[in-house]
């Protein structure tokens, strides 16, 4: 069964064509290297600039465990990529969520389709109960993403990251499945 049939057996929209979601790849070091390191990828998150791709390479080669790292593609170019990264012991039931989408190709769907796989993954292969991120207060459109995928704001963080010269706060959300 093809990616896009089963989304359509499970009640999900098929993927556009010529889109992709799966695992990251070891090959994939330099172009997730060029991704992390445009200027709107690496302000939502907490990376420096000028990430080199032996150091993506190595922390792609050592992952966390339980750790399920994803890119999304189009036609064959990586358009975003993240991580959903399971906690232990008494906190197994959760997982933190770190996510971007290439800097041309925001608003077209991509932050959407690869936080869908995230949540189905944690919904209905990982027994995961809560997911939880941070994101920051001036992240608009990603704040209305989480959103939509049922995350609610839990507290600020103020002063969270040092981004631009100045620091910035950011959001605690987090979504809950019972």
């Amino acid at each position: 069964m093809s990616e896009n049939e089963e989304n359509e057996s499970r009640g999900r929209a098929p993927l556009p064509d010529g889109v992709l979601v799966r695992a990251v790849r070891l090959s994939d070091a330099e172009e997730i290297t060029d991704l992390i390191n445009l200027p709107g990828y690496r302000a939502g998150t907490l990376r420096p600039p000028y990430q080199a791709v032996e150091e993506v390479r190595k922390h792609m080669e050592n992952p966390s465990p339980g750790a399920l790292n994803l890119v999304v593609t189009q036609n064959g170019k990586i358009v975003g990529s993240g991580g959903l990264n399971r906690l232990s012991g008494r906190r197994q039931h959760v997982a933190s969520i770190g996510m971007g989408v290439h800097d041309d190709f925001t608003g077209r769907g991509f932050g959407r389709i690869l936080l869908g796989a995230f949540v189905d993954a944690a919904d209905d292969w990982l027994d995961i109960r809560r997911l939880e991120l941070t994101v920051y207060t001036d992240n608009d459109v990603a704040i209305g993403l989480y959103r939509k995928f049922g995350f609610k704001q839990e507290g600020l963080l103020r002063a969270f990251g040092y981004r631009a010269g100045q620091y910035v706060d950011a959001y605690t959300m987090a979504r809950l499945r019972l």
